[in-house]
């Protein structure tokens, strides 16, 4: 693949690679998380600290991994540093098969880890580089889109095949991300881009304060996620699954309706408008008084929350050399995991301490936060972009 244009067309071919190998990479890490729980405790014996451990482990190394392998995609190409990313996933799965105790299933999921922080984060600067300028955070949200849709594919599959056995769900775990790695592997390798290279370390400039915008923006998904179906249930309303089923929804239909509203009106406006969004949203969950009001909440939350991310992105890829974006795009992403691993126990000491309304209500705050910070972020390329 050359240089791209500035137009409007999009390289549907080789964004099959990214998109494909993302999809089926989460497909296998996420079909092992309805069933890992219970296979501990059915294998080990294990407590819930323990669990709980095995679950989320792989969230720390992802945590701290996306910067280098963001890196490394800049330095080595984003197409290799994605394989080796949907190998070790696929790896991580085999591994379940094996009897590696407690201390290895941990060990394991650290790896899935790794495996998963290098598939996203040189998948995510790829798509950047094919994509048209005028769409590039359309790219981005989209390239989320798939993220979610093989995380919803994979806890769902994981659940059925679970009715058959252990081995079914290991097997999906493996053979997913393989099929992943065929895609990515037939796409063409995106051009490097070329200059002098500086050495980059877990944290970029350009990312900081995009990053802890997106991280208290966190704040209200952790809410909405750990907290709605206890909220509504404690008012008396109930179906907070319904609330969440419908944020999912909105969510992914906005990114796929307009999803160019980052690109033609610049990201900072938008990226101001959806965190203000997101707070009214939460503002209207924590004080609804029936089902109907919480269903309008999650919709306002979902679209403003739905565009947050991509425009916050594109801000961090608009403030960084093309050198360094791997590593960029991979230390902002970073504070989503931040994000979600804080506020998800300091929610939960809220809510015992003021109650769900409370937590709900700080998320708004938080999310208040994020959209002073993104309106003040100095974007060199805050114009809009002419749409035809």
């Amino acid at each position: 693949m050359t240089a791209v244009t500035d137009t409007d067309a999009l390289p549907r071919k080789a964004l099959a690679g990214p998109f494909g190998g993302l999809f089926c990479g989460y497909l296998g890490l996420t079909a092992a998380i309805p069933v890992l729980p219970g296979f501990v405790r059915d294998r080990y014996d294990a407590s819930d600290f323990l669990v709980g451990l095995v679950v989320t482990a792989t969230a720390l190394t992802a945590l701290l991994i996306r910067p280098l392998a963001g890196g490394q995609a800049d330095y080595r190409g984003n197409r290799l540093v994605m394989q080796v990313g949907a190998v070790l996933v696929a790896l991580g799965g085999l591994a379940y098969f094996l009897p590696i105790g407690l201390a290895g299933l941990v060990l394991d999921r650290l790896m899935l880890g790794v495996g998963e922080a290098a598939l996203f984060t040189a998948g995510a600067v790829w798509v950047v580089s094919l994509a048209p300028h005028s769409r590039r955070a359309q790219l981005i949200g989209l390239y989320g889109v798939s993220m979610w849709g093989g995380i919803s594919a994979g806890t769902f599959l994981g659940a059925l095949l679970h009715n058959i056995s252990y081995s079914a769900v290991w097997t999906l775990c493996t053979v997913a991300p393989l099929v992943g790695l065929a895609l990515i592997s037939s796409a063409p390798a995106p051009a490097r881009p070329t200059g002098p290279r500086s050495k980059t370390g877990l944290m970029l400039r350009p990312a900081l304060t995009p990053g802890l915008a997106l991280a208290l923006a966190a704040g209200g998904y952790a809410a909405l996620a750990a907290f709605v179906v206890l909220h509504l249930d404690d008012r008396g309303i109930g179906s907070g699954v319904v609330v969440l089923s419908c944020f999912s929804l909105v969510y992914a239909g906005t990114r796929l309706f307009i999803g160019r509203f980052p690109d033609k009106y610049g990201p900072r406006r938008v990226a101001t408008v959806c965190a203000v969004s997101e707070a009214i949203g939460l503002l209207i969950i924590a004080v609804t008084p029936n089902l109907l009001i919480a269903l309008l909440g999650s919709v306002v939350m979902g679209v403003g929350f739905s565009l947050l991310h991509p425009s916050l992105a594109l801000m961090v890829m608009n403030r960084t050399a093309r050198t360094q974006q791997g590593a960029a795009l991979g230390a902002y992403t970073s504070f989503w995991d931040l994000g979600v691993a804080v506020w998800g126990p300091v929610g939960g000491v809220i809510a015992g301490v003021l109650g769900y309304e409370a937590v709900f209500v700080v998320g708004a705050c938080c999310a208040g936060v994020s959209a002073v910070m993104a309106l003040l972020i100095a974007e060199p390329s805050d114009q809009p972009v002419t749409v035809a």
